[in-house]
Order: C-alpha cells, then structure tokens, then sequence
C-alpha cells in the first residue's frame, strides 16, 4: 500500500512527530556532535554527510545550520550531503527544505543518484534509494528514527521450539487477519540466538545488512555512525505497533493506512557490526542531549528572544526532549566508531612513541569543546 510512498506522515496532521519536528536544538546539537567529531579524528579534507530516511529534511537543515554558523572551524573542508531516501514525495519535501531554489534540481530516475542539487549554503547534496550507491569515503552516518521503521521477522518460543509468528486470513471472520504460528521451524530462525533467554522475539535483518555495510565503510575509509531511536539492549519482547493520528492503532486493521513500528534492539545493531567498530551506547537521549550541552543551548536562545510565544515554544520542545515521561528516556542514541578512536592508533606502536589517548566521545560523556 506505499504507507510512506505516498503521504507525508510527518508533524501534527500526520501519524507522528519526531524530535527534529519539535526543536531546533535537537538537530543543532547532533551538527555538533559530527564537527565535534570530525576533530577528534584529525579534521579530514573532506567529509560526507550520510543521513538515512531524512523525513522532511529538517533535521539535515538544522545540522547545516550549525555547520554554516561554525564555517570558520570547516573553512578548508569539503563537505557533501548524501540522503539516502526511497519515498518520492518525501525527497520533494527535502529539497524544498533544504536546497537553493535558483539552481535547478538535476534529475535522473533511472540513475543511483536520482537527484542532484545544491544546499542554501551552497554544499552539494544528492539522493539515492540505497545506501550501497553512496560513495565510500570518510562520512558520518545519521539514522534518526530510520531502523524502527524496517520490517521485522516475530518469533514465539513454544513446547515445540521456536515458531515464527505469521500475520494469516481469519477463516471465520472475512476480510479480518490474525496472528498465527507457523505449523513448523522456519528458515527465518536462524537469526535467534542460541543462548536466547526471552520467549518472544522480534529481528530485523535489513537492519542488520545496513548495519554491517555502514561498519565494514568506518572501518575501511574513517567516520562514523550516529543512531537516535527508540529501543532496547535486548531485553523486550513484543513491541510491534502501529499509529495513526497520534494514536495506537491495530497493526492488522487497514495495512497500508497507518505507522507500523518495532523498537530497535540495539544489542542486535552491536552483533550485527560484527567487531568490525567500535560501539557505544545505547544511552538515553536526555543524557546525551545533556552532555551535548542542550541546556547551555537553550539559555542562549531564551536570552535572544524576546518573544513570549517563541520563549514558551522553546520550553515546551526541551520538556518534549528531556522529560523522561516524554521523549527523554523512551529515546536511545548508539554510536559507531573506528576501534583506534577509542583506543587510540595501532596496536603495534611501542610504548615510547604511544600517542595521547584520545579525547571523549561527545554525548556518551560530556561535550569537552577546544
């Protein structure tokens, strides 16, 4: 049915808000995070941008932003933007969002890169439907509310053994499904582990193919990856749900019309790198937001506005983001990384010319900014 072909589910008319939708300082914070980054591992000549499922491109807006007011830092970087997005009408939006409207788009449907344009501040920008077309190269990932969205392979554990969980016509009842368990092992369940504690489980392999190639690229070419979602370090079972209008909505009542959704596991996301990087996290977003300083951020932007509404509509976002009844600790950010920027060069150096070990990750302990 195209759920996200066809529509903008995005905002207040939509099925959904994401954090980029309720304040600026969200996006702002993770532009800092990537410069933050960026020069921890020695401010490289060039870097990509890669964002995965970038909604209406407001959080990509609000991390150019950042990127533009700290242009002195970036001055001698090249930087591109890559947006890897299947859904045509969102890909409209985007550039709408984000690109300079006197330089034409160029398009090419057939094409891996199926449109072309240049940002507002003048950064090259180009679109693709899957990430194995993005050139390799240093980059920083984002997946922002991108994993949660894949599909999900259920299992139930039974006398039996594992079943795999089937979504079946409801022989009594025309026109209605229902959850069945499949009569005998399926191929599917080679993806749970063996030392499985749990009796309901939900894997998601495209999510585990993605996460392997964004590892094997840090691991080759430098970078990093930044995933913001909501999740588990491999302690739910049944999580899969749908929305609509803001509200819960039956998965299996009118497919196609309303947000299907399932918390990323994100001790999965971590086996699936395969020890190619280095992980970190799953860290709750209102301590990576607060170690990335978003309350010295919001004094700032509450001492330039004089505007009462605007003043209440900054409030109201950071108690969306912060409060762990709202967003705050429903929330996790995970981070990948090349082992050597936790642990410093290679292993061979001898102890005379070790180099100073390397400086914090942002976020996942506080922001030391030089």
């Amino acid at each position: 049915m195209g759920y996200y072909v066809h529509r903008d589910m995005l905002g207040e008319k939509g099925d959904f808000i994401t954090s980029p939708e309720i304040s600026q300082m969200f996006g702002e914070l993770l532009g800092i995070w990537f410069i933050s980054e960026w020069m921890a591992t020695g401010k490289t000549a060039t870097f990509q941008l890669v964002e995965l499922g970038p909604g209406r491109g407001t959080l990509a807006g609000d991390i150019l932003r950042v990127f533009s007011q700290l242009g002195s830092v970036l001055k001698n970087c090249d930087i591109s933007i890559h947006l890897v997005e299947v859904s045509q009408k969102l890909s409209e939006i985007q550039a709408l969002t984000l690109t300079e409207e006197k330089v034409p788009l160029e398009r090419s449907a057939g094409s891996p890169v199926y449109m072309k344009g240049v940002t507002k501040s003048g950064i090259p920008i180009s679109w693709y439907r899957d990430l194995q077309d993005v050139p390799k190269g240093y980059s920083f990932y984002l997946a922002h509310e991108f994993f949660d969205v894949l599909p999900v392979h259920k299992f139930q554990k039974t006398p039996q053994g594992w079943r795999e969980v089937f979504v079946d016509i409801d022989s009594k009842v025309p026109d209605k499904l229902r959850f069945v368990l499949a009569p005998c092992a399926t191929p599917a369940e080679a993806f749970i582990q063996h030392d499985e504690t749990r009796d309901h489980v939900e894997v998601c392999p495209d999510a585990g193919v993605i996460i392997q190639e964004i590892s094997e690229r840090i691991a080759l070419a430098g970078g990093a990856a930044l995933i913001a979602d909501y999740g588990h370090d491999g302690t739910k079972t049944d999580t899969f749900r749908g929305f609509c209008g803001h509200k819960l909505h039956d998965v299996l009542i009118a497919p196609g019309t309303a947000d299907l959704t399932a918390d990323v596991d994100f001790s999965y996301l971590r086996r699936m790198a395969q020890d190619k990087v280095a992980s970190l996290g799953p860290i709750k977003q209102q301590m990576f937001l607060k170690n990335m300083g978003i309350d010295v951020r919001l004094k700032v932007l509450l001492d330039k506005s004089d505007e009462p509404s605007l003043r209440q509509q900054l409030l109201q976002g950071y108690d969306m983001l912060m409060n762990p009844k709202k967003m705050g600790e429903r929330f996790n950010f995970f981070a990948l990384l090349p082992h050597e920027r936790l642990h410093g060069g290679s292993h061979q150096r001898n102890a005379r010319q070790s180099k100073p070990s390397p400086s914090p990750v942002a976020g996942f302990s506080e922001l030391v900014w030089k």
